[in-house]
């Protein structure tokens, strides 16, 4: 399922959303500028399990190998339809929760999606020695809070099974949940699973969508909302 757009105007300008796609995409420009160095820069920025929990006994300390990958990771992609897809959902989903918490409140609740989905990972990936990279955890976040603020906006989608093609509305929390199951049932199928394989972080995913839904019910909102 492709989401194409939402019916849920925002009040405000999102400008913090805007931000990050525009900071988002320039990171990736200077990542393909960087030709054969690219790997060597994502394995020093990207998030390793394995470097993060053994971090106190490296060179740099916690320092170097897990708060600097703990953030900088949140910036970093693999490949251009691994950002495409990242800053489109972001872009559909993101400014109604920025309305929703205001400004500075967002970018706050992003960052901690993003620190929550990379530690969620790192717990069921402790061994890996595979960099992981990418907005997606802290863009769960923001799917999740979609899923409890606006349950009934609905979503324009590109429904795709095989050779079946369509165009359909949905209720956003139908296609919340889908997108939910499908990552529940993708990560657990990769339980057991060599982990020096690289893939998609499935449990990155579930971690950021399960902050995001605790953080929205912790942190204030804007008067409007209340």
């Amino acid at each position: 399922m492709i989401p194409l757009r939402d019916s849920n105007p925002s009040g405000t300008i999102p400008a913090v959303t805007v931000s990050l796609i525009v900071i988002n995409t320039l990171v990736w420009l200077y990542e393909v500028a960087l030709g054969a160095q690219l790997d060597r820069f994502l394995f020093q920025y990207g998030l390793v399990p394995l470097r993060f929990v053994v971090s106190y006994r490296l060179e740099g300390g916690v320092a170097d190998n897990a708060i600097v990958p703990l953030f900088c990771s949140m910036f970093l992609h693999g490949g251009w339809l691994h950002i495409i897809g990242n800053m489109w959902f972001l872009w559909i989903f993101g400014d109604n929760i920025e309305d929703r918490l205001g400004h500075v409140r967002y970018l706050i609740f992003y960052l901690l999606c993003g620190i929550g989905a990379a530690l969620l990972h790192v717990a069921f990936n402790s061994g890996s020695r595979l960099p992981m990279v990418g907005a997606s955890g802290a863009i769960s976040g923001v799917l999740g809070a979609y899923l409890v603020s606006f349950p009934h906006a609905r979503v324009h989608t590109l429904l795709i099974i095989f050779f079946f093609i369509r165009f359909v509305e949905l209720p956003a929390y139908l296609f919340l949940i889908f997108w939910f199951l499908f990552q529940f049932l993708s990560g657990t199928a990769q339980i057991g699973a060599n982990q020096d394989v690289g893939g998609v972080a499935y449990w990155a995913h579930m971690g950021g969508f399960g902050f995001g839904i605790l953080l929205l019910w912790i942190m204030p909102k804007r008067r409007r909302f209340q």
